[in-house]
């Protein structure tokens, strides 16, 4: 492993710790980083590129560690100052019926590979852009992913090249998303029937653990 990744890495703990995780999760730093700590080996390297929506790794923690509602309002707008929010239009408790649709390495703490927005897919149906992310076989982001994107490189999220995530489902017609809305960064859904030319679809190569 090259001192790039492992500075790449340590700089994504070190993101989650100055950001309140261990406390969250009912770790103290030590012990969250010690939850965290073996997934180093595993990270991969090349040159992040957000900007152009491209990152070759995200250290993503669950939400069976820190709640979904508590990791939303953690992330922000690259250079911005108001905290994300989950959208009024979950009702109380569908959160935890958009459960993952794909298999996960790990229950805890994992890395996912070769990280892409999606912005190919904007104006695209989402049902036929997963469909096309299958076929290169590839998997959409979970909201948990989706917001380690966010949080992690927040310079990803930005006007009209915003993206679901279709890795959690709950069974029906929605899909979730994330975009910006009151100069923050928003969870909501969309319709897997509806396009919309500011909304892509993200995708990853692996996960690994």
């Amino acid at each position: 492993m090259t001192s790039d990744v492992t500075a790449e890495f340590d700089r994504q703990v070190a993101n989650l710790v100055d950001r309140g995780y261990p406390a969250l999760a009912g770790l103290d730093e030590e012990g969250f980083r010690a939850l965290v700590g073996p997934l180093r080996s595993a990270a991969r390297s090349g040159a992040p590129d957000p900007d152009a929506g491209r990152v070759p790794f995200l250290l993503v923690v669950t939400r069976k560690v820190v709640p979904i509602e508590e990791t939303m309002p953690r992330t922000t707008l690259h250079r911005g100052r108001l905290p994300g929010f989950v959208d009024h239009s979950f009702e109380p408790g569908s959160l935890e019926r958009f459960a993952a649709t794909v298999d996960l390495p790990a229950p805890d703490a994992y890395l996912l590979f070769d990280v892409e927005r999606g912005e190919e897919f904007c104006g695209v149906v989402p049902n036929d852009a997963m469909e096309t992310i299958a076929g290169r076989e590839r998997t959409p982001l979970t909201i948990e992913e989706g917001i380690a994107l966010v949080t992690h490189f927040p310079e990803v999220l930005v006007k009209n090249k915003c993206f679901s995530v279709g890795g959690s489902r709950c069974g029906d017609r929605r899909v979730p998303a994330i975009w910006i809305s009151k100069r923050a960064p928003k969870l909501g859904w969309c319709w897997q029937g509806n396009p919309h030319t500011w909304l892509g679809v993200a995708s990853a190569g692996a996960r690994g653990a």
